[in-house]
């Protein structure tokens, strides 16, 4: 009863189930009168892409859209539409493969609810395939969707969503090694991710893991200013101290914090389509001179879109007192959002 209840105030999925209805509804108007079929049918798109739009999470909504393309007969419109499902997912590789040499207006459809029937998009859905009956996981699927998730592409901010989500459920699951390594892939691909930066701090506290909470609770309050979530948990720390012996904890210290971001910078490596531009042979290895070769390749970074890497560079010389990086971490920022 709660959960229905729930899902009756989520204002986006109702609006994405209206916009469904109300295509549905053009669709068969797009039957009954073939003299106005095309105009019905316009209709009808424009109204299914309003449903996804407002939420791609309900696979009925990607369905009713296919099922217009194939009326429509625009094999093309249906080929763009599973590619985008497979953004939505993670691009695996082995599944936009499958597109070649298809006639999608016969197997297209066939093809999408295959695809969500072996990767649904609700994350309860989802986490009923990985676990048995009593409701632990099996390590078998656990390890194979780690690996899965070590080559995907979490760029589409959707597929950060999806796969967030699957985390949280493992997580939630005790499966908190698996959720700590795997967060860190995701959040390499999409480091805007506040939310996921705030579940991994929670448990970097809960298991007292000082310094990695604070890096989290940093970004989340860098991300989203109004928030105050590393302010908050100093003030935790602080009200944990016994007397006044205890030095007072304010933050790790630099070669921590340049420790964590270039670990992060390590694993946005795979989705990284640049390489920083080569030192001049004049150059003189000064102090001056690396400041502008960090900023040089910074730059590069930027002006070629590799904005994941660029941002945990921008992020680690800052921490390390670089205070002309600042401005390149907010126009980072800014890009991946």
């Amino acid at each position: 009863m709660d959960d229905s209840r729930s899902l009756l105030q989520h204002p986006r999925r109702n609006l994405g189930n209206r916009y469904r209805t109300t295509a549905m509804k053009f669709a068969r108007l797009a039957k009954a009168d073939p003299e106005r079929a095309s105009e019905n049918l316009a209709w009808a798109e424009q109204n299914a892409r309003q449903a996804i739009l407002h939420d791609f999470t309900d696979e009925r909504n990607w369905h009713a859209l296919a099922e217009l393309k194939v009326l429509n007969n625009d094999e093309a419109g249906l080929h763009a539409l599973l590619e985008d499902v497979f953004s939505v997912l993670g691009r695996d590789p082995e599944q936009v493969d499958q597109l070649a040499g298809l006639d999608l207006t016969e197997v297209g459809q066939s093809l999408l609810h295959a695809t969500f029937v072996r990767d649904p998009l609700d994350p309860d859905a989802w986490w009923s395939t990985v676990h048995h009956d009593d409701g632990t996981p099996t390590q078998e699927t656990v390890e194979q969707f780690a690996q899965r998730c070590r080559r995907l592409d979490f760029r589409d901010q959707r597929a950060n969503i999806v796969f967030s989500r699957r985390l949280e459920r493992l997580r939630s699951h005790g499966q908190t090694d698996v959720f700590l390594d795997l967060a860190k892939h995701v959040l390499a691909h999409r480091p805007t991710n506040h939310e996921l930066w705030m579940a991994l701090g929670r448990l970097h506290e809960r298991r007292s893991e000082t310094d990695q909470a604070w890096i989290c609770y940093d970004h989340v309050q860098r991300l989203r200013p109004q928030t105050l979530e590393r302010d908050r948990f100093l003030e935790r720390l602080k009200a944990n101290m016994d007397g006044e012996e205890k030095v007072p904890w304010s933050g790790p210290s630099v070669a921590s914090r340049e420790a964590f971001l270039r670990s992060m910078e390590a694993l946005t490596e795979r989705v990284s389509t640049t390489t920083p531009p080569e030192p001049e042979d004049n150059q003189q290895d000064t102090t001056e001179s690396s400041g502008n070769n960090e900023e040089a390749a910074l730059r590069a970074l930027v002006e070629q879109g590799d904005v994941q890497k660029a941002f945990f560079i921008a992020r680690r010389l800052v921490a390390s007192g670089e205070a002309w990086a600042e401005a390149y971490l907010k126009d980072i920022q800014t890009a991946l959002e």
